[in-house]
């Protein structure tokens, strides 16, 4: 078989095809730049970056726009996913159903938002990283607060354009009556750039752009006095403002997440670490995992379990500590090694007028404030036309009305209803709306009432007409009109901040942000500590039941407290006889009835070391410390020795096996000491006889004590004060301190008092001027202030009078002396 031959074209023949072909000579470098481009800019206007007016993507705005259509409001039943995303998908967004679903779960995930604008009802997924159900299983309707998203956007609000195969209208933006991009943050990768935008508190936001209304000139640092940072759905604890400083004055910086760790010590003497709050988008499961491989392949020592204990009331992961580890060092490890600590950027990219910008925090308030503006001006043209019209219907409704007999006469005159328009226009001046209006009319309306309601009518449409058009030549009603409407939507929707800011030492000086003022601190027998204002307290009647101070947890109580500045050194002291160091602005601050913070989560202890005593330092504090011990042991050390104290703490005295300290005095060298014990001795010695030592040493005797008597307080002599005795059962007096004579250091003392079965033993013996208040609290938490001069001052040999009234089981713990204060409650 012969084979087939093939025909080939010469040049000439080519070049002909060529010509009567329509091919255009590109260059392909060109041709992909130019291509590329157009892909890049489709990408970042219409899929990846949100808009600065409402903070949303195409998706995110179709997909509420949608639903809104369909009437899934929050008072509406719940319609299944498959359904919304069809529509989506069919009408406005013709991309995979997948892309559709994942954006309306994220917009019900309340981890992942801060506002969810979707009410989703079924499997939507987890902080765990468990997927969503499928569509068809789940069920979705818009939230409440989706309502002001959409508020007005019928009212020609903002604009609209053609959707993919221009059979529908969707909107460019939607009115957002609430600054979404920074209340809900937006992340996002485009081409060549990306956006990470974090979630903030609605209630700052909007404070923000009230400030942002009332003082344009307003800077981002006092912005930044109003929207500190951030505020994650998940809680957690932001980790100094430095980056998130940069970040909003720049658009570019960072933030550093830590979970939310307690510390709890157990009976026992061991110790677990509890997470409560996790930082943004962390997975739990995974984070579990991670720590456990780390434990498994001995990279975190310390760990002897782990746990998660998560309920529908909140996270809880429990990491038990081996009993010889310290949990401050674990902590740390973990906090280096796993999710517990995250560091993240911050770039406020979104689209200005279509272009992709980098913005600061005010120029985000500015834009969003412009489009605010832009909604209302709209709207309220829109409202004043539908009046002008009404009113313009009205008045040819109120004429007929006026002449019915004559109007009836043309209508029953004329062949049809173009020849009755025309007569009614030629005969009374009206419009052809007016006519049309006057001839659809009703015969009910020929009422009185109807007239009266007519007339009525009118008299509103003019008012309404004036105050419409009042706002729109008005920039202080618009600006008012937002801050209202703004005001409202935060008494609605606002909650409290969930992250918390925490201070980076390293990045600013804190003492000159900490305002200085006079705090309580108070601290519980099992190692709780809080900071509240002292003016929580006002003083009480002598004899009264008292307030709540503190709610320690079950067998706990408070056992020490005293007044001090925000700027004062607190110097603590443990029963191994170590001492750490802290700033009272440190301390967490609490409210009343609060228990406190874990001292362990603020103090690097050991497991079985606790804190004893603990002294106030002012600014500038010079002397010596003296120490006391409940033995009968007495040391004094120059406070120069105490500079500079560690993490780790220092060595402050040597305690014998079965001693501990139980109160520590700042002295100036020449005071005297006035030591007592439980059983009312007491006494009174120089300080000169005791000589200085160093900090390793044990000290000599103070008192010399009965069988199974023991040292409970000390405190300095200082002319002109009293000497203030509180018993057990809330006895107590004031005596002269000349009735404590001077002796010789070590002796047996005198009696400070009667002290019986009736009184009790012996708790506190401090020193008090007239014009102090005083602070007793018992076992259980309750605390009364009183003037120092209402207690009875009676000689040292009696018994005292009832300061507080104790029911049965409870008993005085702790004693202290504060400044007076101008009101008493009776």
């Amino acid at each position: 078989m012969a084979k087939k031959k093939h025909d080939t074209l010469n040049k000439e023949e080519f070049s002909q095809i060529l010509k009567k072909s329509n091919i255009v000579k590109v260059q392909v470098n060109d041709e992909l730049k130019k291509s590329f481009i157009a892909y890049a800019m489709a990408v970042n206007v219409s899929r990846a970056i949100p808009d600065v007016r409402d903070g949303l993507k195409p998706v995110q705005r179709r997909i509420l726009y949608a639903m809104n259509e369909l009437g899934l409001d929050s008072s509406k039943p719940y319609r299944k996913c498959a359904r919304i995303v069809g529509d989506v998908l069919g009408k406005y967004h013709p991309h995979g159903d997948s892309a559709v679903y994942f954006a309306l779960v994220r917009l019900a995930q309340d981890f992942t938002m801060r506002v969810p604008l979707v009410d989703g009802h079924g499997n939507f997924g987890s902080i765990d990283g468990d997927p969503p159900a499928a569509q068809r299983y789940t069920e979705a309707r818009l939230s409440k607060i989706s309502a002001e998203m959409l508020k007005d956007i019928d009212k020609d609000t903002v604009d609209f354009y053609p959707n993919f195969d221009e059979t529908l209208q969707q909107p460019a933006v939607l009115p957002s009556r609430f600054p979404n991009l920074l209340v809900n943050g937006s992340d996002g990768i485009a081409v060549g750039m990306a956006t990470n935008i974090p979630p903030h508190n609605l209630c700052e936001v909007i404070d923000g752009v009230i400030a942002l209304i009332d003082n344009p000139d307003i800077t981002v640092d006092d912005l930044m006095q109003i929207i500190p940072g951030p505020d994650y759905p998940t809680g957690g604890i932001i980790m100094g403002r430095a980056n998130i400083r940069q970040a909003y004055k720049t658009g570019r910086g960072g933030v550093t997440v830590r979970a939310k760790c307690e510390i709890e010590e157990h009976s026992s003497g061991k110790a677990r670490i509890i997470v409560t709050e996790l930082p943004h988008q962390v997975n739990k499961s995974k984070l579990v995992e991670d720590i456990a491989n780390l434990v498994k392949n001995k990279r975190v020592d310390g760990i002897s379990d782990i746990r998660d204990e998560s309920d529908r009331e909140g996270m809880r992961i429990v990491i038990e500590v081996k009993k010889d580890a310290q949990p401050n060092v674990v902590l740390n490890q973990l906090y280096k090694r796993t999710e517990l600590q995250v560091s993240g950027g911050i770039t406020m990219l979104a689209l200005v007028h279509g272009e992709p910008k980098i913005l600061n925090l005010k120029e985000v308030l500015y834009y969003y404030l412009e489009h605010q503006k832009e909604v209302i001006v709209r709207r309220t043209k829109f409202d004043l036309n539908k009046a002008e019209e009404r009113q313009h219907i009205v008045q040819g409704l109120v004429i007929a009305l006026a002449n019915i007999d004559e109007v009836i006469q043309i209508i029953k005159a004329s062949r049809d209803k173009f020849e009755a328009a025309e007569q009614l226009m030629n005969k009374f001046v009206l419009s052809d709306k007016q006519a049309n209006a006057i001839l659809e009319m009703r015969l009910q309306r020929l009422t009185s009432l109807e007239v009266e309601k007519l007339n009525e009518e009118l008299v509103e449409l003019n008012k309404l007409i004036e105050e419409l058009r009042s706002i729109l030549n008005s920039e202080e009603k618009i600006a008012n009109i937002i801050k209202t409407e703004l005001t409202e939507i935060k008494n609605t929707y606002g909650d409290a901040r969930r992250t918390q800011i925490s201070l980076d030492y390293g990045e600013i000086d804190i003492a000159d942000t900490i305002i200085k003022e006079d705090v309580v601190i108070s601290m519980t027998h099992f190692g709780y500590i809080k900071r509240i204002p002292a003016d929580e307290y006002k003083p009480q009647r002598r004899g009264g039941k008292g307030i709540t101070a503190h709610k320690p947890k079950e067998e706990d109580f408070v056992e020490n407290m005293f007044v001090t500045s925000t700027h004062a050194d607190l110097l603590f002291f443990s029963n191994q006889g170590k001492v750490y160091s802290l700033k009272a602005y440190e301390v967490p601050e609490a409210h009343r009835t609060a228990r406190g913070r874990a001292i362990v989560n603020l103090l690097n202890l050991q497991s079985d070391e606790k804190i004893t005593a603990c002294v106030p330092l002012e600014e500038q504090a010079q002397g010596n410390l003296l120490m006391a011990t409940k033995r009968g042991l007495i040391k004094k050390t120059s406070l120069d020795e105490f500079a500079k104290i560690r993490k780790v703490g220092k060595i402050a005295i040597s305690l014998i096996e079965g001693d501990e300290l139980i109160s520590v005095q700042l002295t100036s060298g020449k005071d005297e000491i006035l030591v007592a014990s439980a059983q009312g001795k007491c006494i009174r010695f120089s300080e000169d006889e005791v000589r200085l030592m160093g900090r390793d040493t044990q000290g000599v005797k103070s008192i010399d004590l009965d069988e199974g008597d023991y040292v409970v307080d000390m405190t300095l002599v200082k002319p002109g004060y009293d000497i203030l005795t509180v018993s057990q059962y809330g006895y107590g007096k004031r005596t002269a301190t000349e009735e404590f004579r001077l002796q010789a250091r070590g002796g047996k003392g005198i009696k400070a008092g009667v002290f019986n079965d009736k009184t009790g033993k012996l708790v506190n013996l401090k020193q008090v001027a007239p014009e102090d208040d005083i602070m007793i609290i018992s076992n259980n938490g309750t605390i009364i202030r009183m003037r120092a001069q209402d207690v009875s001052k009676i000689s040292r040999d009696t018994q005292g009078v009832r300061l507080m009234k104790m029911d049965e089981g409870n008993e005085v713990v702790c004693v202290a002396v504060v400044n007076a204060d101008e009101e008493i409650d009776e």
